[in-house]
């Protein structure tokens, strides 16, 4: 089907939405439409009525099932598509898990499926979906044409009030008028206080047929110009706690702005006969139905900078302002959407705007890296959020323990400005430990390193007095550029990091992308991983991409010229692997050397142990190495079997387990035997409690978050090193021996500050 076919739809169903009958008629009418110009044998449109998707209208179906066929929200493929707000497109509909025969139909000849929602509102209210006798996946354009009579349903639907008035309570509505508390991921740490204001920016589409292109066309243009001047402005007066990584992803956003080829898109989707907003979401559609299956971190932030975009420009184009920044906020203010764009962040007024929850949202979601670098607090994958929140409410969001207070009680509000003077009572205690050194009270030296993956960790260097830095994750920039960094880039970022630390040791780990961390430039589309975790990715992608290796170790040997550099390789499963990856090095070295470049005086090699079968070959890979960091979380979870991401295995992914426990002990007395210098830079390291069984297992070094170094050099200043080894080799030994509870009397009684 090209632009002719889709402006022939366009036009009869102008002339349906404007003629004198009823909304039955005007139905009945667009199935036929749609059944002829997809040469499909079935087209029917579900409509929600009583919380059920009840057929309201179909060709090729028996007619007796219109009215009478429902299916509730979730089941078979229809209830499937309303329930995810998502598209189907199926060459064999019963091959789907959600197929639901339904006899009174007649469905039995047709084999191929597709179908979309109708969205109002961000709610589904609907489904349009066709059939066909053969087996065929419909084509991209014409599932772009159900989605584009999808939006003219809307208007129609919504005329006529064929849907329940509770459409807006198709969503559930949980609000009321007591506290309760939502927990979410946290994303960026810190104590937030204000009052909820949502974030609003999908405009309601009223209108999608357009009276004439050529106006439209000059409404795009126009809408285009003022966006990229918007954009412009926004980002050169934006404020941030210094340079960073935040530079490169709106660097990106940008880019996007002003992406020819989507203003073409768009274009050609008015060319067919749609409205200048219409043609914009229908683009926006389309790209979310390409993107829909994407699991790595790259295409969904790409979409959700498209979706930004999107919304902007409808907004523009309509003249109507759509979202809280642009009205003003009321005073202190905690946000609320489902996601963000980075630049719909930096749109609100930073002296009001105290903190963010969203709905959605990750780690290294391009909105969460902005809100780092603004400093602003962050609490994501809150479920139903915007259903038990409503405007005006107060809030209290606490971005380290993961929870958001809505209409807090007054004892909770009493608690909450409590944990703000504790907070702020025990920052100024840490900073007293800040020029002291990390000394047990037996007078033992522990290296307390810091964790870091971008320029905007690296102030906290100073501002913890950190030892140096014991993994540098070098990943990020990888994932969030649209090809594979240039070696400049990837030099200008370690020269940055190897100047902050200036003489104190920094150990950078080599590219840890693949799994589920997927990059568009490294993909293998005959590598799905059904267990990205235990997947191609890490040491294993690097040794089979060795360019990707190469380049980034020519990149670290330029950045530390005159100095030594401390490389690590991460996921190391077998001693093979560590030579092969240190034999890839030394031959950029070698280069280097040939082409009289600077580079590295010398080089120290690590592994990372998080691989437990690593351990069984210590032996071999010791005397191979300089240094060996134990990676702790996904130690953890490869010995326990347990996911470390799913919450029915919370008491099982233990730390404090006899099991991992055993397990360290072993790694630390072989190494200390051979001589080679163990660190632990997994979140076990930095939780107090935690960290002195490490301590008590012999683990004297420790790379862990720059906000972990205060607590954890408080309880290293006020424990007796020999007295803990002597009682964790003991409790070790006895069976059965619950060793948290059994550390946690000790610390009581030894007065060891675990605060």
């Amino acid at each position: 089907m090209a632009i002719s076919g889709a402006r022939e739809i366009l036009r009869r169903l102008h002339d349906v939405m404007a003629a004198r009958t009823g909304a039955q008629a005007k139905l009945n009418q667009v199935v036929g439409i749609i059944a002829e110009q997809l040469g499909s044998e079935v087209a029917s449109i579900y409509l929600r009525r009583d919380g059920m998707l009840e057929l309201f209208a179909t060709r090729g179906l028996k007619q007796e099932a219109v009215h009478v066929t429902r299916l509730a929200l979730g089941q078979g493929l229809v209830g499937t598509i309303a329930a995810g707000r998502e598209a189907l497109n199926l060459a064999e509909a019963r091959n789907h898990p959600n197929f639901a025969y339904r006899p009174e139909t007649g469905e039995d000849l047709f084999h191929s499926f597709a179908g979309v929602p109708i969205i109002r509102r961000e709610l589904a209210v609907g489904v349009l979906c066709v059939q066909h006798v053969e087996p065929r996946e419909y084509a991209e354009v014409e599932i772009e044409a159900l989605q584009t009579v999808a939006m003219v349903l809307a208007e129609l639907i919504a005329a006529a009030g064929l849907v329940d008035d509770a459409a807006a309570a198709a969503a559930p509505n949980h609000r009321g008028n007591g506290q309760i508390r939502l927990s979410g991921l946290k994303l960026v740490e810190g104590l937030a206080r204000g009052q909820a204001v949502f974030h609003q920016p999908r405009i309601v589409i009223e209108n999608s047929i357009a009276d004439d292109v050529e106006v439209e066309r000059a409404r795009l243009k126009s809408a285009f110009a003022r966006m990229r001047e918007q954009i412009d402005a926004m980002m050169s007066t934006a404020e941030f706690t210094g340079p960073g990584d935040h530079d490169e992803i709106l660097d990106t956003y940008k880019m996007f702005a002003y992406d020819e080829g989507w203003a073409r898109r768009i274009n050609a989707a008015i060319d067919s006969g749609l409205t200048a907003e219409a043609a914009i979401e229908t683009v926006a559609q389309a790209q979310r139905i390409r993107m829909s299956g994407a699991t790595d971190p790259y295409l969904r932030e790409r979409l959700h900078d498209l979706e930004d975009l999107s919304n902007r420009l409808i907004r523009i184009v309509s003249g109507k302002l759509g979202t809280a920044a642009q009205a003003g906020l009321p005073g202190d203010t905690i946000l609320i959407a489902r996601n963000l764009g980075p630049a719909e962040l930096l749109e609100y007024d930073r002296r009001f705007l105290k903190g963010v929850a969203l709905e959605e949202g990750s780690l290294t979601a391009h909105v969460t890296i902005v809100a780092r670098a603004m400093g602003i607090p962050v609490l994501g994958r809150v479920r139903d959020l915007r259903a038990h929140v409503a405007e005006g409410d107060a809030l209290l969001l606490d971005g380290g323990a993961g929870g958001l207070f809505v209409r807090p009680s007054a004892p909770v509000v009493k608690s909450f400005q409590a944990q703000v003077a504790l907070k702020t009572k025990r920052q100024a205690a840490f900073a007293k430990l800040k020029e002291l050194p990390a000394i047990t009270k037996d007078g033992i030296r522990i290296a307390l390193m810091m964790n870091a993956g971008l320029r905007s960790d690296l102030p906290a260097l100073n501002l913890t007095n950190a030892d140096g830095i014991g993994l540098f994750r070098t990943e990020f920039q990888f994932m969030v550029s649209a090809t594979l960094p240039r070696r400049e880039r990837q030099i200008a970022l370690y020269r940055d990091v190897l100047a902050a630390a200036k003489d104190r040791p920094v150990v950078f780990r080599t590219v840890d992308i693949g799994g589920d961390k997927a990059v568009p430039y490294m993909r293998d589309p005959d590598a799905e991983d059904e267990n990205p975790a235990m997947g191609w990715r890490a040491l294993r992608l690097a040794l089979e991409r060795e360019g990707l290796l190469m380049a980034q170790a020519r990149a670290l040997l330029e950045a530390a010229a005159g100095k030594t550099l401390n490389l690590m390789f991460p996921m190391v499963s077998e001693p093979w692997e560590f030579e092969a990856a240190r034999a890839l090095v030394e031959k950029a070295r070698v280069r280097l050397q040939k082409l009289g470049k600077p580079h590295a005086t010398a080089v120290r090699y690590g592994a990372m142990l998080e691989v437990p079968a690593l351990a069984e070959v210590l032996d071999e890979l010791l005397p191979m190495v300089d240094f060996i960091s134990i990676g702790t979380n996904d130690l953890t979870q490869f010995l326990l079997a347990a996911d470390r991401g799913n919450p029915k295995l919370a008491d099982r992914y233990d730390w404090l387990s006899r099991a991992v426990l055993r397990f360290l002990a072993r790694v630390a007395a072989q190494a200390r035997e051979a001589g080679t210098p163990v660190t632990v830079c997994g979140e076990m390291g930095g939780r107090p409690l935690e960290a002195l069984a490490l301590l008590g297992l012999g683990i004297d070094r420790f790379s862990i978050t720059p906000a972990a170094i205060g607590p954890v050099k408080a309880m290293i200043r006020s424990t007796d090193l020999g007295a803990l080894r002597l009682a964790m080799k003991g409790w070790l030994s006895e069976p059965g021996t619950d060793i948290r509870a059994r550390l946690t009397r000790w610390a009581t009684t030894e007065m060891v500050d675990l605060m």
